[in-house]
């Protein structure tokens, strides 16, 4: 089973002003059989919170998955927080998320999400719309195993 966190990052749901629909629906997307949420949380959209968040679950997950805070607006820090975190980059997971989501927006582009590996946990910065994580789920869903298996030193084929 992989070890998932699940973080939402957003002003207003941390506030109680908006309904958390972006999380739910990254949950609902992991299969039950191979995964299991160990951790779940929303924060505002600041770098010492999310970063700090970020740490404390690496010992606790396999997989960080964060929605919201990906794009251009001043208060969009989730991929600086998840800088200070990871100790390498893994650029083809964001580079297959953002060509995937141009089909079905060309705002798909503007997204600054990263995915890194911190430790030996995999850490993957998805955007906020809730069909964007659906759409970004499905993309990472068939590489996520082996991806974790690498960053844990197993041995795959």
């Amino acid at each position: 089973m992989i070890r998932v966190g699940v973080l939402t990052v957003s002003d207003r749901c941390f506030s109680g002003e908006r309904e958390d629909r972006s999380g739910p629906a990254l949950e609902s997307a992991l299969p039950k059989d191979q995964y299991v949420l160990t951790r779940r949380a929303v924060v505002p959209d600041e770098v010492e919170e999310i970063a700090g968040l970020l740490r404390d679950w690496l010992e606790h997950c396999d997989l960080i998955l964060t929605t919201g805070g990906t794009g251009l607006s001043p208060r969009d820090v989730t991929p600086e927080a998840t800088m200070e975190v990871v100790d390498r980059l893994v650029p083809g997971i964001t580079e297959a998320l953002r060509a995937d989501g141009l089909r079905s927006t060309p705002f798909s582009m503007l997204s600054r999400g990263v995915a890194g590996v911190a430790g030996k946990t995999l850490v993957v910065n998805l955007p906020g719309s809730p069909k964007a994580v659906l759409e970004g789920m499905a993309v990472l869903l068939p590489v996520i195993p082996h991806a974790v298996a690498l960053i844990k030193g197993e041995q795959v084929h």
